[in-house]
């Protein structure tokens, strides 16, 4: 069974979103900050995705195997090595690190491509990606380190903020989308999931349809149902209701929006069609939710 990577670690970080009382338990990612002696980790499989940042001024050797193949190179500042979910990995380095290393699960990031930026994912994510160097990309893995480092309440705010922030830097420059079919008539493409989710958003307090959305992406509404099925792995309505449900989530962390008016905005009928449906989807009612979220 895959382990994460959090398990194997031979030294503890500096810094750890994990330990930190303000960072929720539903952030995009976990982050570890490390200064650590010369050592090594034995190759595993792991659940997660593990992008790491090197913040060494000095360059260093480093001995990275990847499924296999040993790959020994000399790690210079602001080089970024991402592990894919599923790849047997090992490590070796030669120097005093300094790295930042960040972990995301897989099904969350796919997620949050789906809904916030419209890209459906290739399945293989990352696996193609070689050592690399992004200035840009390790600015914002600092700022995601440097928002854990104040440990007050706003630490929380803030490093779910650049989470988001760093999740598109990453995912915009290397995300890898869903190949086209062979035939296009047969697949069910990004263009057609952007058109369909444009949709959704822009009538998102009004009635949505299975036939609608069939339109939208130019098929018929059982050819859409199915091909949506199986690229998404739910039905088109059920996918509806679940973003109903996350675009109300957020909505509730505005106090000065009532229940009613996150469930007229959110395409609701009324408080208590929105209250059935949030206790269906998530297992407990909006009221009981927003109080969790703002204690």
């Amino acid at each position: 069974m895959p382990r994460r990577y959090a398990e194997i670690y031979p030294s503890l970080p500096l810094l750890n979103s994990d330990a930190s009382e303000h960072v929720s338990a539903a952030a995009l990612m976990s982050l570890r900050y490390f200064q650590a002696a010369p050592d090594s980790m034995p190759e595993d499989v792991f659940a997660e995705h593990h992008v790491l940042l090197n913040l060494q001024t000095e360059p260093h050797r480093v001995q990275n195997r990847r499924d296999g193949e040993m790959h020994d190179f000399i790690f210079r500042k602001d080089d970024i090595i991402v592990t894919p979910a599923g790849m047997r990995s090992g490590w070796r380095w030669f120097a005093t690190s300094d790295v930042i290393v960040v972990t995301l699960d897989p099904e969350r990031v796919a997620q949050f491509a789906q809904r916030e930026m419209g890209l459906l994912l290739d399945p293989q994510q990352f696996r193609d990606l070689p050592l690399f160097t992004d200035p840009d990309l390790c600015t914002a893995g600092v700022m995601l380190r440097d928002a854990l480092e104040t440990g007050d309440v706003t630490s929380g705010v803030m490093f779910e903020a650049m989470s988001r922030v760093f999740l598109v830097k990453l995912l915009q420059r290397y995300g890898q989308e869903r190949p086209e079919p062979v035939r296009r008539s047969t697949g069910f493409t990004s263009a057609h999931y952007r058109r369909v989710l444009a949709y959704i958003r822009a009538r998102l307090d009004q009635t949505i349809s299975v036939e609608a959305l069939a339109t939208e992406a130019g098929m018929s509404p059982s050819h859409f149902s199915r091909l949506f099925k199986e690229t998404l792995g739910s039905t088109p309505m059920q996918y509806v209701m679940a973003y109903r449900i996350e675009q109300a989530m957020e909505m509730m962390t505005d106090p000065a929006l009532s229940l009613g008016e996150i469930a007229l905005a959110c395409g609701f009928a009324d408080q208590a069609h929105f209250s059935r449906s949030f206790k269906q989807v998530t297992g407990e009612t909006p009221r009981r939710y927003r109080r969790t979220q703002t204690a």
